[in-house]
């Protein structure tokens, strides 16, 4: 009897002891820790929302139908890019070349336009393919060569770069040019009005880009790809993912949608400039940290990507109409992305 007691008198206690750890666990700092890590485009989309009201307090003329529409407008060809940005690195890579493959990816298209006297349907289908071209060699050299991806696209990006400026010759092809003779290569920058409010082509194009990657990546055998080869490459390998067959994807596409942005580059501008888009790549980094991707791969979401380049353009607009100085974009950009990082390790130690 005594021992039966002892029996009933321990598991009690082994009951309480686990209702009590449960208790902990479900605390609620932990609660908002796991659904900001199943969640993770969350916090950026808080983010978002907290800096329009705040804007839109402090800032004259905020809330009007074109300033917002002017953030959609100056944030497009960032969003392109950081799509492309944020495939690469759920996969813990990173790619420094995004920024001048789209460049040469425009220049292309320039070039043989009118340098060459090739249709310009066709010579944008040349620059499509360069950026494929270029994103499947880096692709490549990670995948199969085991180079890694920082070394590789660091070279890509001096090397692409020095082809920009040595091909073009550093020769801007005139905006009244592209007008009278390839109107095409400024389709992305065509606009239209509803409501007062004033969208381009290139707008529509980086929000379809976002909701279709998000599908892929979420609903589609290649996206679980995507994050188990971030997530740990070996054990992807173990299960059956072919990693070098997903990473090479993953570059190519990459490189394909810096082609993309390149031509929304020329609508954006309006001419044919290889100068353009110098600070692309650290942009679009910008944009997915503070957008809540995991520079350790295998975690993150499209739209996080696509709300932190919202964040930047909100910022950028909003100090501007309150007067205050450039500078300030910077610092508190600097802040956004500091912050955004220690969230993303606090969030992590919920799978620790």
């Amino acid at each position: 009897m005594a021992a039966q007691d002892d029996y009933e008198s321990a598991a009690k206690d082994a009951a309480t002891t686990v209702a009590e750890f449960a208790d902990t666990r479900k605390s609620p700092i932990h609660r908002i820790q796991h659904a900001l890590h199943v969640t993770p485009s969350l916090v950026p989309l808080v983010v978002l929302l907290a800096s329009l009201v705040m804007f839109g307090i402090f800032a004259n003329n905020f809330f009007t139908p074109f300033a917002l529409t002017l953030i959609l407008q100056q944030v497009q060809i960032v969003g392109i890019v950081a799509a492309a940005q944020t495939l690469v690195i759920l996969t813990a890579g990173i790619d420094l070349s995004v920024g001048a493959i789209m460049v040469l990816s425009s220049v292309v298209m320039g070039q043989f336009t009118f340098r060459y006297g090739l249709p310009p349907e066709v010579a944008v289908a040349c620059g499509l393919i360069c950026g494929a071209l270029c994103g499947y060699i880096n692709g490549f050299l990670v995948a199969v060569m085991k180079l890694p991806p920082f070394i590789v696209t660091l070279g890509m990006w001096q090397i692409v770069l020095a082809t920009n400026f040595l091909y073009s010759k550093n020769e801007t092809i005139r905006s009244q040019d592209i007008e009278a003779n390839a109107p095409i290569l400024q389709f992305f920058g065509t606009r239209f009005n509803i409501g007062g409010a004033v969208f381009t082509y290139g707008v529509v194009f980086v929000v379809l880009l976002v909701l279709v990657l998000a599908y892929a990546l979420r609903h589609t055998a290649w996206g679980r790809h995507v994050y188990a080869v971030g997530d740990d490459p070996e054990a992807a390998e173990l299960s059956g993912v072919n990693t070098r067959k997903t990473l090479i994807s993953v570059y190519m596409l990459s490189g394909l949608i810096c082609a993309f942005a390149g031509w929304a580059l020329i609508g954006r501008i309006g001419s044919v400039s290889p100068t353009s888009g110098q600070f692309a790549n650290i942009e679009s980094i910008t944009a997915v940290v503070i957008g809540g991707i995991s520079l350790f791969g295998g975690r993150g979401s499209i739209l996080g990507t696509f709300f932190g380049a919202l964040i930047v353009g909100v910022f950028t607009l909003g100090l501007r109409l309150m007067g205050a100085d450039a500078q300030w974009t910077y610092l508190l950009i600097g802040v956004l992305i500091i912050a955004a990082v220690a969230v993303d390790q606090w969030i992590r130690k919920v799978s620790a």
